[in-house]
């Protein structure tokens, strides 16, 4: 990354993702903590969910007035502190309390650091999202690895969190200044309060539905699967998940590559065909080391697409953040629903049975392809509500 701005965008996509990772280590310790029975924890845990649906739509607005580089440094900073909330809540309400104002920072940071992603992608007239979501990926990992030394250390979470706060707080004040302004261009239409997707970004939200579904799937069960179909050890299981996370990781690093060469459509296209091979070899294969081969194709195969997609949904809009928003809102929901309808499916039926709907969902992206075909000139303005 030889543009300042792009690194400087890269390193609040890494400082976002290591929020994430650093929370997640630590959920033994909340359960013990406040005692929690696996059911409720799991209703608490939509409460992020809830709170960056009603945030999401609204960020646009904001960035618009105050410039992304402003409305960024805010909100990485909002996320930064509300790492520590749910640790220091003293029960369920205040953790659900907690968690909505965390789901809040985290999808409207999640937002105006896409938009700038958008702004710079534009400047230099080539892919870049691929590559800020993977550094988030590798934040994301080393958050996760701080904290399990930490868990294994013994170290209470509320110290151990308020430190990487701290550290988060510090580093995005130093990373912000070299963002760029993402000022609204001359002319360009204040989004409404609360932006809905129009029909453009509706159709290009449906490839990162399909993408994102795939991907949260495979994130739950790629262990599970691995066990319950091959009769592998956990260690197997194991290995799966970790080979399905590494793949989504190198290929992101490394999409922008593929990007630039083969264009969007023809990306999606060829990523779709890795993809449903990918869950074809899920399904049919019946061994440890085939089905952990399909699982990587499957990884490898929807690695690019959502930052593809979000990259389009910017460039498609009136306003970056207004396209973001409509993508994101759309990603989300996926994410929130797919590894619940994956296991409820493979209830009904069986877990091969329940790949071959994604394998269905991976081919169907492929015909989706064609909406992320770039524009001349800006899609007319999304619709308001309030």
């Amino acid at each position: 990354m030889r543009d300042p701005q792009q690194r400087a965008v890269a390193a609040v996509f890494a400082l976002h993702g290591v929020v994430g990772g650093s929370f997640a280590t630590r959920m033994p310790w909340l359960q013990e903590n406040l005692q929690l029975d696996p059911e409720v924890l799991g209703l608490a845990l939509l409460c992020p969910s809830v709170g960056s649906f009603v945030a999401m739509p609204m960020t646009s607005r904001f960035a618009h007035r105050y410039g992304g580089r402003a409305a960024t440094r805010v909100l990485l900073a909002a996320w930064s502190a509300a790492l520590v909330l749910p640790v220091f809540a003293p029960g369920l309400p205040w953790l659900c309390l907690a968690l909505l104002v965390w789901g809040a920072a985290a999808g409207s940071c999640d937002i105006v650091m896409n938009s700038l992603g958008v702004v710079v992608e534009r400047r230099l007239a080539r892919s870049i999202m691929s590559g800020l979501h993977g550094m988030w990926s590798v934040g994301h990992l080393a958050g996760a690895g701080v904290g399990a030394l930490a868990a294994a250390a013994g170290l209470d979470a509320r110290l151990h969190l308020t430190l990487v706060s701290l550290a988060l707080l510090l580093a995005g004040v130093a990373v912000g200044r070299g963002l760029p302004q993402g000022r609204p261009e001359p002319g360009e239409k204040k989004p409404p309060r609360f932006a809905v997707p129009s029909r453009a970004i509706l159709v290009i939200g449906l490839v990162g539905l399909c993408a994102t579904f795939t991907e949260l799937s495979g994130t739950q069960w790629a262990a599970i699967y691995t066990v319950d179909v091959t009769g592998a050890s956990a260690g197997a299981g194991a290995t799966t998940y970790a080979v399905f996370a590494g793949f989504m990781v190198a290929t992101r690093l490394s999409g922008d590559l593929v990007v630039r060469r083969l264009g969007p459509v023809l990306t999606v296209r060829v990523c779709s065909a890795v993809a449903t091979t990918g869950a074809a070899v899920v399904v049919l294969g019946r061994t440890p080391w085939l089905v952990t081969a399909g699982f990587a194709l499957l990884a490898t195969g929807v690695a690019v697409i959502v930052p593809l997609v979000i990259a389009s949904a910017g460039k498609a809009a009136d306003s970056p953040g207004v396209g973001v928003a409509g993508v994101a809102t759309i990603t989300y929901l996926s994410g929130l629903v797919a590894p619940a309808v994956t296991g409820w499916v493979a209830g009904v039926t069986a877990w091969p049975v329940a790949f071959g709907v994604i394998g269905v969902i991976t081919l169907t992206m492929g015909f989706l392809s064609g909406t992320l075909r770039p524009r001349v000139t800006a899609e007319p303005g999304t619709a308001a509500a309030g």
